[in-house]
């Protein structure tokens, strides 16, 4: 059976008892408490929570509320990049789930799970695992109960650490699960959301039950398939056949699934950078760069650019935004960069007589070589290096940036949710004040004249001049940064009022408030909005303040400078007079 028909299968499975397909959501989640989608379920967590209602969001053709939802969800987890070449590890991997919020509950989901794989795939199910229960959670004798009536006898009890999902993040819903293993492996896990897990572990009961399923898609398509491992199947033919069979299996496996992870990050608006989901695209792409390089002279070499688009033409049915232009140009714009540094990092790699956490951040802050890449051309030299002491020598250096730069600023920093305000005296601050404002004006006049693809990327205020860091995928033109500039002054010369009020955070989100998806946000959160209410405001975000009190206190807003700084993500400087 094909991966496409088994995709298709599952869909139609669960939409013919009553459930609504809902398609994939994006890798960056809603949730800032989280870097990417880790799983099905985190586009769904406020429905969980009972914060948004499923009966009136999810209706049925007839307009009768919806018994369930599907969904097939893209899915990256960064956890799983050092086990990448083996023969189930991968970063980007998709996942099957259905998911009930008060429609029903473990003997239907059991029951669902149970049809689906024995009769609609005809697999055999070598066992079952269910929660034994602890102090503070039962054992979930219901489940084992449901399964014993389908007639299986091997069922096996398990901790909370196998057998209890959730929540992802800091807090959320979270239950017991019960799992089904087909030749030895895991291939579905059920979740039943009883309970919500706040950020000190502590359970409450949810008002609602719900549930909550995910199946690995490539995990399923190697056993429906019956091969050994999951780039035997046909979700990996095509991609494998533009790598060379004379490079080690772990490599082409690497290669395989980094192109996968690479398209879908690009595709999602993930620019290379050296921070959050960027830092990871980065990781990705100069794993893939560097064997590119290294094969560049012999026979066995092989174009990167075809992998990415074999995986855009592969999956295009499936992702429509997977778009083959962004992925190649934000490919090609990155290799140009790196592969200036990398042939002056492998020589100075190759002067090294062992590799040590502090040579090997070093290599990777001079000419930015990966960790992987260091560990996979010098496993020798580098045998005790890990990962874990790369990250400390990583985070060390973080902290003497962050040290230099409050010394630099006399410790008089204000940190604010928008970016960084830095003022070392009474006077600098009523100047980084009237710029705090002005940056929030000029992030909405940005989407006003250049569309709301336009995101924020960060920002940077001093007493001298606001910095703003923006996604955009051009040069602005002098024509548009004009209608910027005027806009903004124009908001100033209206001398609107300039307020804030206090929400939960879910609440927040509904206004429309603009946020940095960043930022992790508390549970209630400031929106400082300019004009007379916060329905009729003409800029709105989430931001700790502060600010002034009128617009007309600004002075004039003149930008002084717009730029790229990496792929897709410009950068404005601006000042204000006097």
């Amino acid at each position: 059976m094909s991966s496409a028909k088994i995709r298709q299968k599952f869909l139609d499975f669960f939409q013919t008892r009553g459930h609504v397909i809902r398609q994939s959501s994006s890798l960056i989640p809603d949730d800032p408490s989280v870097l990417l989608t880790t799983a099905g379920m985190q586009q769904f967590k406020l429905y969980f929570t009972g914060d948004l209602s499923a009966q009136e969001d999810f209706r049925l053709p007839s307009g009768e509320p919806a018994k369930g939802v599907v969904t097939i969800q893209k899915c990256f987890r960064t956890s799983d990049i050092d086990e990448v070449g083996d023969d189930s590890h991968l970063t980007f991997f998709e996942m099957l789930g259905n998911f009930s919020f008060g429609g029903y509950f473990k003997k239907e989901a059991i029951e669902y799970a149970h049809e689906f794989i024995t009769k609609e795939l005809g697999l055999k199910i070598d066992y079952i695992s269910v929660f034994e229960g602890n102090k503070e959670v039962p054992a979930d004798l219901e489940s084992e109960k449901i399964w014993q009536s389908l007639g299986i006898k091997d069922i096996r009890r398990c901790g909370r650490e196998d057998n209890f999902w959730g929540p992802t993040g800091s807090e959320g819903p979270c239950g017991p699960t019960t799992e089904i293993y087909v030749n030895g492996v895991e291939v579905w896990n059920i979740v039943f959301n009883e309970y919500f897990q706040d950020s000190d572990g502590h359970l409450e009961p949810l008002m609602q039950k719900g549930v909550d399923t995910g199946m690995g898609f490539e995990r399923l398509v190697t056993e429906v398939q019956n091969k050994s491992n999951i780039f035997e199947t046909d979700l990996f033919e095509s991609i494998l056949k533009n790598i060379p069979a004379e490079l080690s299996e772990r490599t082409r496996r690497i290669l395989a699934d980094h192109a996968r992870g690479i398209a879908f990050l690009i595709s999602d608006g993930v620019l290379p950078s050296n921070k959050d989901q960027g830092y990871i695209l980065r990781r990705l792409m100069r794993r893939v760069i560097t064997h590119e390089q290294i094969n560049l002279n012999k026979e066995k070499k092989f174009s990167s650019l075809d992998l990415l688009k074999t995986v855009a033409e592969e999956y295009k049915s499936d992702y429509p935004n997977l778009n083959k232009e962004k992925i190649t140009g934000v490919w090609r714009e990155e290799s140009d960069k790196f592969t200036k540094t990398l042939s002056a990092g492998l020589k100075e790699l190759e002067k090294l007589t062992f590799v040590d956490s502090v040579s090997a951040f070093r290599l990777y802050e001079s000419y930015g070589l990966p960790f992987e890449i260091i560990k996979e051309i010098n496993p020798e030299k580098s045998k005790n290096l890990t990962r874990e002491n790369f990250d400390k020598e990583f985070a060390k250096h973080q902290e003497v940036s962050r040290a230099g730069a409050e010394k630099k600023f006399g410790g008089h920093g204000l940190v604010l949710n928008t970016g960084e305000l830095k003022a070392g005296s009474e006077e600098e601050m009523k100047k980084v004040l009237r710029l705090h404002t002005a940056t929030h004006l000029l992030h909405r006049a940005l989407r006003e004249v250049l569309g709301s693809e336009v995101g924020q990327a960060g920002s940077d205020i001093t007493p001298e001049r606001t910095r703003f860091d923006f996604s955009f995928p051009r040069k602005v033109t002098p024509e548009e940064i004009k209608k910027v500039e005027d806009l903004v002054n124009q908001k100033i010369k209206e001398n609107l009022p300039v307020n804030f009020v206090e929400l939960p955070k879910s609440e927040a989100e509904k206004t429309g408030a603009l946020f940095f998806f960043k930022q992790k946000y508390p549970e209630r959160v400031k929106v400082y909005f300019v004009g007379d209410t916060l329905e009729s405001a003409w800029s709105k975000e989430f931001c700790g303040g502060p600010h002034v009190s009128r617009t007309g206190e600004i002075g004039e807003f003149k930008i002084s400078k717009e730029e790229a700084i990496s792929a897709g993500v410009r950068r404005i400087r601006a000042v204000i007079y006097p």
